[in-house]
């Protein structure tokens, strides 16, 4: 039994508002009250808002994984992929995932040319045998890509000074004489070609400048060797204090062989450790932005999940939203200095402004104490007298747990005094990263929106027969990350349990939010209050014990202080099965309130000619002719949603609004003035992309979602094993000993790999042509076997036809056991009236199926005058 002192993290309501109250200040200020002070001179500029410092090696697996919406919301500007063709992982070929990945803003694709071997290390074959794989592979992209060739990037040898090349002095000449036939070879099919290297696994400044000096005065067809994109990789926590040194060290290198600038693409960076966690993040972002090169975020998992920045299919971490708001950037960026720069693990920032959106932006976080922003020289030509100043904070919340909108912790309106401001972040939370927006004033003064909550470690909570154990992510920055650098595990006894105060404000629902990993197999604890059992929690599997996901319970509280505990048995004598989860903390947040969230104008990314007005009611987006104002919104669970926009129109005419692609018919301003549309849709769970467009002047001035609970009695939900089953699909009872969640305890295996191997769902009455969303509730655990450190899973697909209809492909993503089903949605336009819907797959097996959910797209639709 261990029994440490309770460590706790309050964030309360009361602690909410005090914090709007005092965290913007005009003119001077004490600044002996933060640790940590960042100063921000926006009259200095450093230039383009650059947007590179996202990018992805083997963040893309297959169409459609893991989301188009998810992609297009972090935008990276370069993505490294395999070879088309390439043996060395199941999937990721950069032709198969091209267009996705271009349709989404993507620029440039960076191929790993030597991931067309199978081992790793890369088997040495000789010379002669890459080069007839080069030329397969470059004239594959030249054939099947004539329109965007050149957004192809060739990488002919992946981190050389670790293989085939590791002796320099011995392999030297070896590499230049390789590095030659394999150029001039890319060239002779392509002359237009791109070419990147050296790419080696680190700065090696030595082997560098031998190289480039070689390459400058060589010889390669038409002109001398020279990469036409400069590439190293930065795979370490030191290099967050080495990188600036090797960037410096570089262009001195370039300017002394009179050579470049070339771009520069530092196409892997990072830490396990790293990925998904904002505060980590946006230190590696500030370098590769205050540099303006491109930079891939390394592949340590699997291919698929934007490199540990996707939650399931869809859905978003708390990392992926600082990818969004770095992508959200536009304009300049300005000066922004760090309490500490080049030391790892400290504070850093990155600033921008659009002058033609009148917004100034800073990111900021990497650190555990208090921050002050010491923010100078906003022009008021630009921000005017008097600003709005909003902050908002997005934190971990694991690798496999979802993020909903990062709430606004402080917001304020303030008079400005010689351009100057203050703004205070709180401290307490080093995996956090803040987005501070300051626009000109105008409407009603900005307020904050955070609910009520506490996190508790579990290593601080009372401990039976379970363990703490360190998880120390600075020593070891390859460990996943862990929130506190400790977690709780052996939980596999029967007497296993993990218990820990809370008090709580007021009478209500609660949402506990558990930090776990189960280890690729679901599970189950029981979940005690006050020592009586309240509900048994259901866990998916997770790739492993550390590799976290978060599950959340809902529980009822009344005001007061009590105990809440998490134990491997219900009934003190049977352990309940896949009961040895670990647990890192727990988040306990007031849920009483449906589901809703609010995107004003500044959070749209604009198009067409679309522009922001900050005038009368408020900030508004001009639209008309092309002009698209674009939201990327969050949903917490599958099934109805009210979006609704409110704006000012000049006139009567349609609003065009497409969710996830598709159009949404019957919204419309009816008259002059103030007004609101309205639109009950199916969302699946996470992130959806709602674009919108309108008539000439109409002013947009913001979105709002509301879940729509009642409407979700329209769905209709047949369990598989209840549907019609052909062929060698057959139902699969769950055994009593798994921790399986499948509802029903039953599911359907063996759908696929032959035409007559299929589930059928009949059409429901009333279910006739139109636009519909199937939700899938699947399993798939199918992988490659034997890579020494990636996970090499594997997507299976089904073909969703309607009988007399068409037939559309639905793609599903590794879930990490057979028996954990998660949904997984698809768009559907059906065509006939009554046609039935057939799951299939005639040339491979698809997942299996828990339970099938049909609903109409558009339930209903309104448009309200409010003038």
């Amino acid at each position: 039994m261990h029994r440490p002192q309770l460590v706790r993290r309050a964030h309360m309501a009361g602690a909410a508002a005090a914090l709007a109250a005092s965290a913007v200040t005009a003119g001077p200020a004490d600044a002996a009250t933060a640790t940590d002070v960042v100063t921000v001179d926006f009259a200095q500029r450093t230039g383009p808002v650059h947007g590179g410092a996202t990018g992805m090696l083997y963040g893309l697996s297959d169409p459609g994984v893991p989301g188009d919406a998810l992609l297009a919301g972090a935008r990276p500007r370069t993505i490294a992929q395999k070879a088309p063709d390439g043996d060395q992982h199941p999937n990721g070929d950069a032709l198969v995932i091209a267009d996705g990945f271009f349709a989404a803003g993507g620029e440039e694709i960076v191929v790993y040319m030597q991931d067309v071997y199978s081992q790793w290390p890369y088997e040495n074959r000789g010379i002669d045998d890459y080069l007839a794989k080069v030329d397969t592979m470059v004239r594959k992209v030249v054939r099947e890509r004539p329109q965007d060739k050149g957004k192809f990037v060739w990488v002919p040898f992946n981190e050389p000074d670790g293989i085939w090349y590791q002796d320099w002095a011995a392999t030297k000449d070896k590499f230049f004489s390789d590095w030659k036939v394999v150029f001039e070879r890319i060239r002779s099919i392509d002359p237009a070609a791109k070419i990147v290297g050296p790419n080696e696994a680190n700065y090696n400044s030595g082997r560098l400048r031998d190289f480039l000096t070689w390459a400058k005065d060589a010889k390669c067809g038409d002109g001398n060797c020279l990469p036409d994109i400069m590439s190293w990789h930065e795979l370490s926590r030191n290099r967050l204090a080495d990188y600036r040194g090797h960037y410096e060290h570089y262009r001195q290198m370039e300017r002394d062989l009179g050579i470049g600038p070339l771009p520069i693409n530092i196409d892997e960076y990072g830490n396990r450790r790293d990925m998904s966690v904002p505060g980590q993040m946006i230190q590696w972002i500030s370098l590769f932005e205050d540099t303006k090169v491109d930079a891939d975020m390394a592949y340590w998992t699997y291919a698929g999940n934007l490199d540990d920045h996707a939650v399931r299919t869809r859905q978003a971490n708390g990392g992926w939203w600082l990818l969004k708001w770095y992508a959200d950037l536009t304009g300049q960026t300005v000066k922004a200095v760090p309490p500490r720069l080049n030391v790892a693990d400290t504070v850093q920032a990155v600033a921008a402004i659009d002058e033609s959106a009148r917004r100034g932006t800073i990111l900021v976080g990497g650190g555990s104490e208090p921050v002050r922003l010491d923010i100078s020289r906003l022009d008021p030509s630009v921000f005017g007298k008097q600003v709005d100043v909003v902050v908002s904070r997005t934190t971990w919340s694991g690798y496999e747990g979802d993020a909903l909108q990062p709430p606004v912790i402080a917001a304020r309106r303030a008079a400005l005094s010689e351009g100057k401001l203050q703004v205070d972040l709180p401290g307490g939370d080093v995996m956090a990263a803040y987005r501070v927006t300051i626009v000109p004033s105008s409407g009603g003064a900005p307020a904050p929106g955070v609910p009520w909550t506490v996190s508790v470690e579990a290593e601080s909570a009372t401990l039976d027969s379970a363990q703490s154990f360190a998880q120390d992510t600075t020593a070891d920055p390859q460990l996943y990350a862990t929130s506190g650098k400790r977690d709780v595990g052996a939980m596999n006894r029967v007497g296993s349990a993990v218990t820990f105060p809370v008090t709580v404000p007021r009478d209500g629902r609660y949402r506990l939010g558990i930090y776990q990993g189960a280890n690729k197999a679901p599970g189950r604890h029981a979940l005690f209050v006050d020592g009586a059992l309240n509900q048994i929690v259901q866990y998916s599997a997770n790739l492993g014990w550390t590799y976290r996901g978060r599950t959340d319970a809902e529980i009822r509280l009344t005001a007061g202080t009590h105990q809440l505990s998490l134990r491997t048995s219900a009934d003190g004598t049977n352990l309940l099965p896949g009961s040895d989860i670990t647990l890192d903390k727990f988040d306990l947040t007031e849920a009483t309130s449906a589901e809703q969230a609010t995107y004003p104008a500044d959070e749209a990314r604009l198009s067409g000619g679309a522009r922001i007005t900050r005038e009368g009611k408020g900030p508004a987006i001009t639209l008309g002719g092309d002009a698209r104002a674009t939201f990327f919104i969050a949903a917490s669970e599958y099934g109805y949603y009210d979006l609704e926009l409110s704006y000012r129109a000049h006139g009567t005419g349609d609003l065009r609004v497409r969710v996830d692609g598709r159009e949404i018919p019957g919204l419309r301003a009816t008259r002059p003035g103030e007004a609101s549309s309205r639109a009950r849709v199916y969302l699946p769970a996470g992130i959806s992309q709602i674009d919108v467009g309108g008539s000439a002047g109409l002013e947009l001035r913001g979105l709002t979602t509301v879940r729509a609970k009642q409407a979700d009695t329209a769905l209709h939900r047949v369990e598989a094993e209840q549907a019609r089953l052909a062929g060698t699909a057959q139902l699969i009872n769950v055994p009593a000993t798994s921790g399986s969640n499948a509802s029903g305890n039953a599911y359907v295996g063996q759908i696929g790999n032959g035409a007559g191997n299929t589930v059928t769902l009949p059409r429901p009455d009333g279910f006739g042509p139109g636009e519909y969303v199937l939700t899938v509730r699947y399993a798939n655990a199918d992988r490659n076997t034997g890579h020494p450190y990636n996970t090499d899973v594997i997507s299976r697909y089904l073909d969703i036809t309607e009988t007399g209809g068409t037939t559309t492909r639905g793609v599903f993503r590794h879930s990490y056991a057979w028996d954990n089903f998660w949904p997984q949605a698809t768009p559907l336009t059906l065509t006939t009236e009554q046609g039935a819907i057939v799951l299939g797959n005639a040339k491979a097996y698809g997942p299996n199926i828990d339970r099938v959910e049909l609903a109409r797209l558009v339930l209903e639709t309104d448009n309200e005058s409010r003038s």
